[in-house]
């Protein structure tokens, strides 16, 4: 199986709740997508995509990098990170998360630190959403990779074996009147900057690091 964990990449407030496997998961709305791609019933090798997320937009990302390792022969599972209660059955993971004031969510982080053990001897992708990387220049992914060294600290057992950097999404309606008057105040614009092409192309170049079939 393969496991990816993602997050949002806006910022918005959010009511929290203790996940099964040691994390806190955002509360399962409308829009946070969970769905199962079967491929075509056979036995394949699991491919989990698991995300934590605070508006919603991440579990777009989870899902279209779901169909393509689907499409690369897995079956592939998009859930939020509190509703994972089992890792073994998977082959592999690709872990990520939403940034919100420069770090991981704490659920993402929790998560990873909590089955590092785990997630250690499996074959393991992290990511990243964030608005930073709506301008996808050299200093924006020198900025936004260092966003997981606090991740790396906490859970020194997991090298991944690829690390994906993404625009998120910015609705002002979703945030807190703090982190609105924030991001206001640094001129951020709303809008959808997610890269689809750029997500399906690096799940096509991480697939074959993860044994799919």
């Amino acid at each position: 199986r393969v496991f990816v964990l993602l997050s949002a990449g806006a910022i918005c407030t959010s009511i929290l709740r203790h996940g099964i496997v040691g994390a806190a998961s955002e509360k399962p709305g409308s829009e946070f997508i969970e769905s199962t791609c079967q491929n075509d019933g056979t036995m394949k090798k699991r491919v989990l995509i698991s995300y934590a997320s605070r508006c919603g937009s991440t579990g777009g990302v989870a899902e279209a990098m779901g169909q393509v390792l689907c499409g690369m022969g897995a079956s592939a599972d998009i859930r939020l990170v509190g509703n994972v209660n089992d890792l073994t059955p998977y082959h592999a993971v690709i872990v990520g998360s939403a940034i919100r004031r420069g770090k991981w969510l704490p659920e993402a982080v929790g998560f990873v630190k909590d089955n590092q053990d785990i997630l250690g001897r499996l074959p393991i992708a992290y990511f990243v959403v964030c608005l930073t990387m709506k301008d996808n220049t050299a200093e924006n992914r020198s900025t936004v990779m260092a966003y997981l060294d606090p991740v790396r600290k906490e859970a020194p057992k997991i090298q991944p074996v690829a690390v994906g950097l993404f625009p998120g999404a910015l609705n002002y309606s979703k945030l807190s009147f703090v982190d609105k008057t924030i991001l206001k105040a640094k001129g951020a614009s709303e809008g959808d900057y997610r890269d689809w092409s750029a997500v399906k192309a690096w799940a096509s170049a991480v697939g074959p690091m993860f044994p799919l079939t």
